[in-house]
């Protein structure tokens, strides 16, 4: 399952990483020039380009969710 997000200050990379962590599931993060992270990595999302939308995907949509909605508060 993928989700688009606009990611606009560091909080939500925060949120991201702290959301990821409690997920059994292995979630990532792609940007638009196709760089992937972890999603439980802050030093890895801090290489994707957060200019423009980014993915947030995995193979759990409960846990992708989850992410996406810490995102979005």
């Amino acid at each position: 399952m993928n989700k688009p997000v606009k990611v606009t200050c560091f909080k939500q990379v925060h949120n991201i990483v702290t959301a990821a962590a409690q997920c059994r599931q292995e979630i990532s993060v792609q940007d638009l020039k196709g760089a992937v992270a972890d999603a439980k990595s802050i030093l890895g999302l801090m290489n994707l380009d957060f200019s423009q939308p980014v993915e947030i995907f995995g193979e759990d949509p409960t846990e992708v969710e989850h992410v996406y909605n810490a995102v979005r508060h």
